[in-house]
């Protein structure tokens, strides 16, 4: 674990010169009706991802979703038709992959009539596939913490799998441990799929976890000190009593300022 993260920090610091706070890429987009369809997507949601964006969801290509570490970033994407467009765009939460080479993002037919001015968004439906610019921006929950909800295929004492909720900042999760609340005997956890976690050695008692998250030029170790009772339960969702608020830099040509 200490080999892997020493060599994931020196791959960010190397790229450092020529990171951002926000890179402007051009792609295209594409909707779909249904937001259940991307809320029973590849990163496990389910419908609580109705709760992170308002029903403005979107799926990302492979480089975004990035094996799942993606699902849960925010996005603000800006239609360039100038006709029926606004300047704002709308924002936009990752839930989903998408397979379709043809453009970085599938969104919710919400989130695509809102890049349109006041009163075109059908106008814009009926185009199908727009030309965008987006940029990644960092997500805010307010007044909710990072929470951990226990999957219902969890079993004491043998199995725990868990969906972050709620991430903020503009991070990604790429190591997770678990322990015994007070206990420095730290178990890793791996990344089932999407925003899912699992490991098969489950402390008893009451549990603890700590991050490794991307943030600045490197990373960072995040730690939530007290998260799931001794009597946990599946389908329950537990506040963590912290929230991330770190932000990563990319490495990119174009830089936006602009919010």
């Amino acid at each position: 674990m200490a080999i892997f993260l020493s060599f994931f920090f020196l791959l960010l610091s190397s790229a450092s010169a020529s990171a951002c706070d926000s890179c402007l890429h051009q792609s295209k987009a594409t909707h779909i009706s249904k937001a259940s369809a991307l809320s029973a997507g590849a990163c496990g949601y389910g419908s609580l991802a109705l709760g992170l964006s308002g029903g403005h969801l979107a799926a990302g290509v492979p480089p975004l979703y990035k094996d799942g570490a993606g699902c849960g970033a925010c996005f603000q994407i800006r239609c360039k038709n100038p006709t029926l467009c606004s300047s704002a765009g709308t924002r936009v939460t990752l839930t989903d992959l998408n397979h379709n080479n043809k453009t970085d993002f599938v969104l919710s037919s919400r989130a695509f009539m809102a890049m349109a001015n006041k009163g075109m968004g059908r106008n814009i439906l009926k185009l199908g596939i727009v030309d965008v610019e987006y940029k990644r921006i960092p997500c805010e929950y307010k007044n909710q913490n990072l929470a951990v909800r226990v999957e219902e295929s969890s079993k004491k004492p043998n199995y725990l799998a868990i969906k972050l909720l709620y991430q903020g900042g503009q991070t990604e999760v790429v190591a997770m441990d678990v322990a015994q609340v007070g206990s420095s005997n730290w178990n890793f956890m791996s990344r089932k799929h999407g925003a899912v976690w699992e490991t098969s050695r489950v402390p008893n008692g009451a549990l603890q976890f700590r991050f490794v998250v991307t943030a600045g030029f490197d990373g960072k170790w995040i730690w939530a000190k007290s998260v799931l009772p001794a009597d946990w339960k599946t389908g329950v969702v537990y506040d963590s009593g912290l929230q991330i608020t770190d932000i990563a830099k990319e490495g990119c040509s174009t830089c936006d300022e602009t919010q």
